[in-house]
């Protein structure tokens, strides 16, 4: 019987998608989770949750809660990580409010620019100690990272922790059947095949053909061109495929803060030409704290509470380890050669095949240059905010922010500076000391 320890476990939607498609997976038999979060009150709701899926879909899982983290991975086999550290408040009210004293601009601030910085600066310490203790406990445990920054996370623990590693996010799941949706072109989808590699929130549509080995390509952009879709939804990808020849992975609210050229004081027309919602993640937290009321009836006191399974790789992942089968993923991984106009200490997302050998990372090679010029911009962020981590140096933090895109194309290099610094003393204890 193998152990699934699941880290955050307060993120009780989010568990219930990654561990209600365990349960409902018959195929595994029995398994334990050991549910861990620090906070108590919504640890144990998980658990409620949890026992009733399992009661209801006759499961096998053996479910516990634990206080205690180091116990709750021992000896461990798969890891979920769904951690956010600093949560709505102080953290990420403090990502959005001081950037915006500088008239710096946000819609999510998760992945990159400052709140992307400062959010990995914040959790890689709760990551460096799952990881001494994940090296005691359960040395061979495959960690399944959802938590971001992704690219960040998942390349510090790989490079730095040496722990073993895969980064799992949405976007790529839904890219085409929401891009298809979008264009009306939903008869394409069962039979369509697709090629998609680049970095997390910044995966590119390199191919997409029909059944009969056609190019989509010109069916999309003349249906986008013409606007046979939705004019207030994702206007920002759209563009950003006619200027660059290819669709991106990611939403338009995430896209727009990962380059210089739609966020900017100076061109405010912009935000309303591709309705840019600013502050975005911020009223999603607001609006999931004020629903939690009713949310919290509907799947913790719900005896009968029912569950189909979501969209997420993690039980597929699973089964196909323990059940030597053989399943597709878009992971998050080290570049080990895998994009080859991409730096290899980079954390790359790319097809992997996942057998009993665990995660497999295949070869994609060159990407097309506009669009490793692209990614290159966000990896250069990437790169020296796992470096100011690992060295506790301010001056990596200062650089990262100065070479963000976003950052750099609204504010001068001293104002990036002074901005950082307030954001630093803002965070406290919720950061080390940095030097």
């Amino acid at each position: 019987m193998f152990k699934i320890t699941f880290l955050g476990a307060g993120s009780t939607v989010f568990a219930k998608n990654v561990l209600g498609d365990c349960i409902l997976t018959k195929e595994l038999g029995s398994f334990e989770i050991a549910l861990y979060d620090i906070d108590k009150e919504r640890l144990e709701d998980s658990r409620i949750m949890l026992e009733n899926i399992n009661h209801n879909y006759q499961g096998k899982a053996i479910i516990k809660s634990y206080h205690d983290r180091k116990e709750a991975l021992r000896d461990a086999k798969y890891i979920v990580n769904a951690i956010q550290v600093g949560g709505y408040d102080p953290c990420t009210i403090t990502d959005f409010e001081i950037p915006k004293k500088y008239g710096l601009r946000q819609t999510i601030a998760d992945t990159l620019g400052i709140g992307g910085i400062f959010r990995a600066l914040r959790t890689i310490p709760v990551l460096e100690d799952f990881a001494r203790d994940i090296h005691e406990v359960c040395p061979d445990a495959l960690f399944l990272n959802y938590t971001n920054p992704m690219s960040m996370l998942t390349g510090y623990m790989i490079k730095h922790l040496g722990l073993n590693v895969i980064g799992l996010c949405h976007s790529v799941q839904v890219c085409v059947e929401g891009l298809f949706n979008t264009l009306d072109m939903k008869e394409y989808l069962a039979d369509c095949k697709w090629k998609i590699a680049g970095i997390n929130h910044q995966a590119w549509l390199l191919e997409i053909k029909d059944k009969d080995n056609q190019d989509l390509y010109p069916e999309i952009k003349r249906r986008s061109k013409e606007g046979n879709y939705d004019k207030d939804w994702d206007l920002v990808r759209h563009d950003m495929m006619f200027r660059f020849g290819y669709y991106n992975t990611e939403s338009s609210e995430h896209t727009a803060e990962y380059n210089p050229w739609y966020i900017k004081h100076k061109y405010p027309e912009l935000i309303n030409k591709y309705n840019i919602p600013l502050d975005e993640y911020p009223r999603r937290c607001i609006n999931q704290i004020n629903e939690w009321k009713k949310m919290r009836k509907e799947l913790v006191d719900n005896k009968n509470l029912k569950h189909e399974k979501s969209r997420e790789f993690a039980s597929h992942i699973i089964k196909a380890i323990e059940l030597n089968g053989t399943y597709r993923v878009h992971g998050n991984v080290l570049n080990t050669g895998l994009i080859t106009n991409l730096p290899n200490e980079a954390c790359v997302e790319v097809p992997c095949l996942i057998d009993r050998n665990g995660i497999n990372p295949c070869f994609v090679g060159t990407l097309p240059t506009q669009l490793a010029a692209i990614n290159q911009t966000n990896i250069n962020v990437q790169l020296l905010t796992i470096e100011a981590a690992k060295t506790k140096k301010k001056d990596y933090i200062y650089q990262a922010a100065y070479l963000d895109p976003h950052t750099a194309a609204e504010l001068s290099l001293d104002d990036i500076k002074n901005m950082c610094d307030d954001l630093i003393e803002a965070h406290g204890d919720w950061l080390p000391n940095y030097k």
